[in-house]
């Protein structure tokens, strides 16, 4: 099993990656800061004064501004694949009031930045309704609707990603080579040293050789780190009598 389309847009768009704004009728594009709250719907967070804030301020008599916020996904690793890039569109409008102070909280729940403390002073919390979502990966757009990607969930392990990719290449090298080879039978080929090199709730993916991948999926997604540790724990730890208790796998081109 791996991920949607909907969810990879959902997991890009949460608030770990850097964004830029295209704002109708204004120079750009923006960079921003952002994050994407239970619904989907993205919060800007920027200087009252600022650019961003200027370009977001309604024209004509308008109550909100239209705008398209491109992510590009950054893989975790030097010859980690990208998961892609995300364009999500809709309109946006200044909070104020409880329903910037809710926002806030809101936006905490990713990141809990002191600059939030001054909404409605120096810093200005904007709210975007998602309108339309495109999803492109290897050259291969993607329309995703706007329901689907408001339903589905960022992936709990994008923000630590790294770290775990990283921690396994330091200290698990074997134990994951084994592991790779057993559930690989007759695909493994000698010579093969299996890499981690993007994990997310549904599984990993090894890189075999120059020109070769294998994804090995949990037998169930994991809900956060500790619940991957749980799943991990027969694999790594070298002193385990159950062995293979984590995932099965099959080669990927």
């Amino acid at each position: 099993m791996q991920p949607s389309p909907a969810e990879i847009a959902r997991t890009l768009a949460a608030g770990h990656l850097p964004a830029v704004a295209h704002i109708a009728c204004r120079p750009g594009p923006l960079p921003v800061r952002h994050v994407t709250d239970a619904q989907g719907r993205v919060l800007l967070l920027a200087p009252s004064e600022g650019t961003l804030a200027a370009a977001l301020r309604p024209q004509d008599g308008n109550d909100d501004t239209a705008l398209v916020l491109d992510i590009r996904d950054v893989p975790p690793m030097a010859g980690s694949p990208s998961l892609g890039r995300v364009w999500v569109s809709g309109w946006a409008s200044r909070l104020t009031g409880d329903d910037a102070r809710a926002a806030a909280l809101d936006y905490a729940d990713t990141d809990a930045c002191g600059d939030l403390l001054d909404i409605g002073g120096s810093q200005a919390l904007h709210r975007m309704d998602v309108a339309e979502v495109r999803f492109e990966r290897n050259e291969n757009l993607v329309e995703i609707d706007p329901d689907d990607y408001a339903e589905a969930t960022p992936d709990p392990l994008r923000a630590v990603e790294f770290d775990l990719i990283a921690d396994l290449a330091d200290h698990h090298v074997d134990e994951m080579s084994d592991y790779v080879k057993r559930q690989l039978g007759p695909a493994a080929r000698p010579g093969d040293e299996p890499r981690v090199v993007r994990m997310d709730r549904y599984g990993f993916l090894v890189r075999m050789g120059k020109n070769r991948s294998a994804r090995l999926a949990f037998p169930r997604p994991v809900t956060d780190r500790h619940d991957l540790a749980h799943l991990l724990h027969p694999i790594l730890c070298r002193r385990c009598t159950t062995a293979d208790a984590g995932a099965a796998g099959h080669p990927a081109a």
